[in-house]
């Protein structure tokens, strides 16, 4: 069969892989940062040492790293309505729940990994930096904002970087309940068109340059950082 990409280039194709673009950058960009902010909030409160809020965070980080993400995906969206009232299922559903619980989804797993990342990070720190932040006077959270968490995030920032495509690559599993980002348009335009290797190989080619996007930033950031040490 002869090739023919010319067809992707229909308007109503390209809006559609456009539009599918746009949603895939908007919910991996909601999930980044929810995932950052919760996983961090989650590191500071195993660095509290306290046994109960330390086997309570060890839960939610190993029930989210050992459950497959696509069933996460499902639980939110299937699952988790059955527990709502009617008028709140009614209103989800008015309110674009697929990409509601989709963000859900893949922020509240991936909170899970920064966690560890971070964690492992901290690990990396001596001991003796926390004690002399808090000689000076410092506060556990002050000292952990200000001394420990800045030195964790930039030895645990390698694994940030590859996580952070992980998630990318994650969205694409919003297509599963209904959501219309990039790998649901191609689904559509493949369905339409039947030209299946051209659509496929541009849908492969958009995540394969947003994700060596995210590496060179991570890259980048990394050499600054680096440099600013010495």
């Amino acid at each position: 069969m002869k090739l023919d990409f010319a067809v992707l280039l229909r308007p109503e194709f390209l809006a559609q892989i456009l539009h599918g673009l746009a949603l895939t950058l908007e919910l991996t960009l909601l999930c980044w940062v929810l995932a950052h902010l919760l996983g961090t909030l989650l590191v500071l409160i195993r660095m509290t040492n306290n046994r109960w809020a330390n086997a309570a965070v060890g839960a939610y980080v190993e029930y989210h790293r050992n459950v497959p993400m696509l069933v996460h995906m499902f639980m939110w969206y299937f699952g988790i309505p059955m527990l709502l009232h009617d008028w709140m299922q009614q209103w989800a559903n008015a309110h674009h729940a697929e990409f509601v619980f989709a963000f859900l989804a893949v922020g509240l797993t991936m909170a899970a990994y920064v966690c560890e990342d971070l964690r492992s990070g901290i690990r990396a720190i001596p001991h003796g930096q926390f004690e002399a932040a808090r000689a000076l006077g410092l506060g556990y959270l002050r000292a952990s904002w200000k001394v420990i968490l800045p030195q964790g995030a930039r030895n645990a920032l390698p694994p940030l970087i590859n996580h952070s495509v992980v998630l990318l690559k994650n969205t694409s599993l919003a297509m599963t309940i209904g959501v219309a980002e990039l790998t649901y348009a191609t689904r559509e335009i493949e369905n339409h068109t039947y030209r299946t290797f051209e659509t496929y190989l541009v849908s492969t080619l958009i995540y394969l340059a947003l994700s060596l996007i995210i590496m060179a930033a991570g890259a980048g950031l990394e050499r600054r950082l680096r440099v600013g040490v010495r």
